[in-house]
């Protein structure tokens, strides 16, 4: 993958000299000198860029440049980590979109194979679905979690671009898409066929006043996702900066950085896009949220807890729950307290579910049940099982 790969610039190396003792630009290795990757060893992070964004349906030839973003990122100071991070540097633009994508997708895969985490700093966001493409030597059915205003899913007949690129990721071979989520979409800004499709398809799409009435209802849809994105125009413009983002409405920077901890937090969660990425040159302070989005991914990885060994009845707790015709079965873990509802096996159809099928919840989604409500992830997870 080194031959993808173009090293940091001199400005940010320069810059990490001047840096004070103890902040991430001092412990972060970095790809310094073209052809000398850092050593992968023992690694569970990796800052990567892709300066790509020919896809941008507002592309203008605008170029992408992440210095402002990474000293801010390095002038932060880690909590009580003991993971190591490397930044392999970027992606520059390739001869075509195809091009850039084969080389993100192989540098993803090489990646993943060490089960290092990617953490991509990415132009437009069609580039998920290279993202996505790398994992297809898994075999695995997937969960994507997108945090966006929009659904993104377009025609899948038509080129792809940064607002329709699920649509290919739907259809194309090999079909590994299991879930969509959409974690804060804005009714104005998607079609309405768009808004029918994911309910036809049992897709998870969550209003922005859903999610941000109850910032921790997402963290079971995290915590079920292999691949987690972040449209950074999702962050209201007050927040972000009304020069790269004009939309007033949004996530504010406690809202996205609390989110952003939770998918660090999932044992699942193996990769994070940030999406739409702009240079920030003319506004510090949207580098240095997305620096702090990037801080908090990084903490709640460190702070994982493995609960998820339903081996022994002595780690949780079973509770069964009759709802009309079904009866069903939450477990509780005795050392997180996290919240997960089982899915039956249907013996006589196609399962797609080549995992354990238990579906990760809420305590509310439990006393939901209690009172004769089935909750609608587990429904919808039943609908597409049975498909």
């Amino acid at each position: 993958m080194i031959e993808f790969l173009t090293p940091i610039s001199k400005s940010v190396v320069a810059h990490r000299e001047i840096l004070a003792p103890g902040v991430l630009g001092k412990q972060i290795e970095a790809h310094v000198t073209q052809g000398a990757l850092p050593s992968l060893h023992q690694v569970k992070f990796a800052l990567l860029g892709v300066k790509e964004n020919r896809n941008d349906e507002d592309y203008r030839g605008e170029t992408i440049n992440f210095d402002v973003l990474r000293k801010a990122l390095y002038g932060l100071y880690p909590g009580n980590w003991t993971e190591k991070i490397v930044d392999l540097g970027d992606i520059e633009p390739g001869n075509s979109v195809e091009d850039t994508y084969f080389a993100f997708r192989t540098v993803l895969e090489a990646l993943l194979k060490k089960d290092i985490i990617p953490i991509v700093l990415g132009g437009s966001q069609d580039l998920l679905y290279a993202q996505y493409r790398s994992y297809d030597f898994k075999g695995n059915m997937l969960n994507l979690v997108n945090i966006d205003h929009r659904f993104d899913l377009g025609d899948a007949e038509q080129p792809i671009t940064n607002k329709s690129y699920v649509g290919k990721i739907i259809v194309d071979k090999p079909y590994n898409l299991f879930n969509y989520s959409v974690l804060g979409y804005q009714s104005y800004f998607n079609p309405p066929a768009e808004i029918a499709l994911m309910e036809k398809l049992y897709f998870d799409a969550y209003r922005l006043g859903t999610v941000t009435k109850d910032i921790t209802e997402v963290e079971p849809i995290l915590r079920d996702a292999d691949i987690v994105a972040l449209d950074v125009s999702a962050i209201k413009s007050g927040d972000l900066s009304y020069k790269y983002n004009n939309s007033p409405n949004g996530f504010d920077s406690r809202e996205i950085c609390a989110i952003s901890r939770y998918a660090g937090i999932s044992n699942k969660v193996s990769s994070f896009g940030l999406f739409e990425l702009k240079e920030f040159n003319q506004s510090e302070s949207a580098a240095t949220l997305i620096s702090q989005v990037i801080w908090y991914f990084i903490e709640g990885v460190n702070f994982r807890v493995d609960d998820e060994d339903f081996s022994s009845e002595k780690l949780y707790k079973t509770y069964q729950v009759p709802v009309g015709d079904e009866i069903l079965t939450f477990k509780k873990s005795n050392k997180t307290g996290r919240w997960w509802i089982e899915l039956p096996f249907f013996s006589n159809v196609n399962n797609k579910l080549k995992r354990p099928t238990l579906l990760p919840c809420t305590y509310g989604e439990y006393l939901s049940a209690t009172n004769q409500e089935i909750p609608e992830r587990w429904y919808k997870a039943r609908q597409k099982n049975e498909v």
